[in-house]
């Protein structure tokens, strides 16, 4: 069985993530983020902390994993959770072709 997001029942689980990227998750949102952590493409974009406790930043890993990441410059996020929320809109945004026009905190 392949599981699959569809955004209409999905969609709940946005603002479950949103107050806690980090942490226990309901079994919906966990399945989501297992399909959200499988990129077909092979790019994944992942977190890079550039000082501990303090600095992330965001990169592209690509599929032959013998290849360089990719970091971007900027956005850099003050806390871990801010910089998971990104992820996740940014990885919910390819998968559905839809945008989550929430920030973090919001």
């Amino acid at each position: 069985m392949v599981y699959r997001i569809d955004p209409e029942h999905d969609r709940q689980y946005i603002e479950e993530f949103h107050r806690k990227p980090i942490g226990a998750h309901s079994p919906g949102l966990m399945r989501l983020l297992t399909i959200m952590r499988q990129d077909p493409s092979g790019f994944q974009v992942i977190l890079v902390c550039r000082k501990p406790f303090a600095e992330w930043v965001l990169a592209t890993m690509p599929p032959n994993r013998a290849d360089p990441i990719v970091i971007e410059d900027a956005p850099v996020f003050a806390s871990r959770e801010e910089a998971e929320w990104e992820v996740f809109r940014r990885r919910w945004r390819k998968l559905t072709g839809e945008a989550i026009n929430q920030a973090f905190g919001d």
